[in-house]
């Protein structure tokens, strides 16, 4: 059975049991500043588990795109993934919410899917399920349910570690899971949210919800009978791609191919969401992916530019180029660099790089430590490795801190400073289409209760002028006072009052419209001020680059 297949068997299934069917989210999160990109299927659902009444529905299904880089150094094996499809069912709002279910309906409906519709050998699957730990009681209801699955005969205990999800962020949800392995390999993971993380204690949530995960490319791997997931028809064109361009054959060269193959899928995923690559945030990401597969390409005798053939769309191919002209460059700056150390040695004879030297040309130049290694050995050298990998560690345990300002919270909660910041991007981007160009659309924002983040597409700096007209208007419609008004409608009328907002149907049939007078008209879940004059004062603080093409604009309000 192949990818596509297995992918609508999977959603045709939960919608005829009554579930919505949403496309996949962009890779970039929308108003979720706690991850840099989208890293599972229930991301674009977070708040719905708090707020249960805002859902579409109380039943979700998706196939959504999803990108992890934790595990980025271990891409080269035949499981680990950047860049991945998670299938996914969903509910929320347990038991008050009609339509909505727990962990009986979730459990039997993974079971019915993996040996009725995909016709599994039964004797092949086992389950697991949360034994009990860290103050949080054995999930006993999941254990007697499982316990009655005919043909299930492999039951076993697992601890937090493995069988209980939460963020681990104060107000966030989690609870334990129950796994399903087939030949010993985790195929699907049903999350049952019923515990809410409040003052470092789990308490139990009076609305419960189902998030369940089920990556495709490790599904397509059982299914077709494949150890490796590189080798199901998901990556067959890439991986024969890479043949023709490198004259080499994957099966002597898995890493290098296995690297190159993902991380180009990502890139190019990446891209055509609207990232680019930078040295900061997701473009840093993003530049990364790119130089791993090009330095993997090279191993294998691939010296021209070869990344941008594996895109079809025109505006990414142009930016894979551009990327890897770059990077070309920056490689052959830095063997200069290496080549300068190697002879201002005062000791000729001296064997070992010194680990701060791997460091910097791994840091500064791009250059992986297996490069610098080859590099080193073709000269009759070798390299301090644990000088190294202390200094990795360090700068990793610095980017760590760095990164944990990134959970403060955004829109998951409806306090009023975050509500007063949400209405206030309505009013800017209205003000900037007035300002610049009715082509001004937003391209990403990151809200919280302190200030206001965001993106929209222009080419240059704004000039203090504008900057200052912006201002001016947002805060004359502060003064006006004006009502902001909710309605809602369908999608086709929403696009017909001018609304602004991405028409899909990722809404549903019904969506919300927040206008504010005729000055603003935007398509958006809230939530918001009732009045603008609620806002108080609000000041630009700074305008920069984003990316190429994007501006961004960090406000408040005083």
């Amino acid at each position: 059975m192949k990818s596509g297949e297995l992918r609508e068997k999977f959603l045709k299934f939960f919608e005829e049991r009554g579930h919505k069917v949403i496309p996949s989210a962009s890779l970039v999160p929308e108003n979720d500043p706690s991850v840099l990109f989208t890293t599972a299927g229930m991301q674009q659902f977070k708040r719905y588990y708090l707020f249960p009444d805002e859902a579409i529905s109380a039943r979700i299904t998706t196939c959504q795109k999803c990108l992890r880089t934790g595990d980025i150094d271990e891409v080269g094996d035949e499981s680990h993934l950047t860049f991945f499809e998670m299938l996914g069912n969903f509910s929320f709002g347990y038991p008050d919410k009609g339509e909505s279910y727990f962990k009986e309906e979730a459990i039997s409906y993974a079971w019915e899917f993996l040996t009725e519709i995909l016709k599994i050998d039964k004797s092949r699957i086992y389950a697991t399920y949360f034994s009990g730990d860290k103050n949080v009681p054995e999930d006993i209801i999941s254990k007697e349910i499982l316990q009655t699955i005919d043909g299930l005969k492999k039951i076993k205990p697992q601890g937090f570690k493995d069988n209980f999800w939460s963020l681990g962020t104060e107000g966030s949800p989690g609870g334990p899971t129950v796994e399903f392995y087939v030949d010993g390999i985790e195929v699907w993971n049903l999350v049952f949210n019923h515990f809410v993380f409040k003052n470092g204690e789990y308490l139990e949530s009076d609305q419960k919800g189902v998030d369940t995960g089920m990556g495709l490319e490790r599904l397509a791997a059982v299914i077709q009978d494949k150890r490796d997931v590189y080798e199901t028809d998901i990556y067959e064109p890439i991986i024969k791609k890479i043949e023709e361009i490198s004259g080499k054959k994957y099966n002597k060269n898995k890493k290098a191919f296995r690297v190159i193959t993902d991380h180009v899928r990502a890139a190019t995923a990446l891209i055509s969401d609207g990232v680019l690559p930078s040295n900061k945030d997701r473009g840093y990401v993003l530049r990364r992916l790119i130089r791993r597969a090009i330095i993997k390409g090279e191993e294998i005798g691939i010296k021209k530019n070869f990344v941008s053939t594996f895109s079809y769309e025109n505006s990414v191919s142009k930016e894979l180029e551009r990327e890897e002209s770059k990077f070309r460059e920056t490689l052959a700056v830095g063997l200069k660099e290496f080549e300068k150390w190697f002879s201002w040695q005062s000791k000729p004879n001296k064997k070992i790089i010194p680990g701060s030297v791997v460091f910097d040309l791994y840091q500064t130049y791009g250059f992986p430590i297996e490069l610098t290694e080859e590099i080193a050995q073709d000269r009759g050298l070798t390299i301090e490795k644990k000088e190294f990998e202390r200094k990795l560690s360090e700068h990793q345990e610095k980017s760590r801190t760095a990164s944990a300002g990134m959970f403060k919270g955004g829109l998951a909660d409806n306090k009023v400073e975050t509500m007063r910041l949400h209405t206030a991007a309505h009013l800017l981007l209205a003000a900037l289409r007035q300002v610049l160009s009715p082509e001004v659309s937003q391209k990403g924002s990151n809200i919280t209760e302190e200030r206001l983040r965001f993106d929209f597409n222009w080419p240059e700096k704004l000039s203090t002028e504008q900057i200052s007209e912006v201002e001016k208007i947002v805060n004359e419609k502060i003064s006006d006072d004006l009502p902001v008004k909710m309605e809602e409608m369908s999608l086709e009328a929403a696009k017909q009052s001018g609304a602004t907002g991405v028409f899909d149907d990722r809404y549903g049939e019904k969506v919300k419209v927040y206008s504010i007078d005729k000055f603003s008209c935007e398509i958006c879940g809230g939530p918001h001020v009732e009045r603008t004059g609620e806002l108080g004062h609000f000041k630009i603080i700074k305008e920069e680059s984003s990316s190429a093409g994007v501006r961004r604009i960090k406000a408040i309000l005083e």
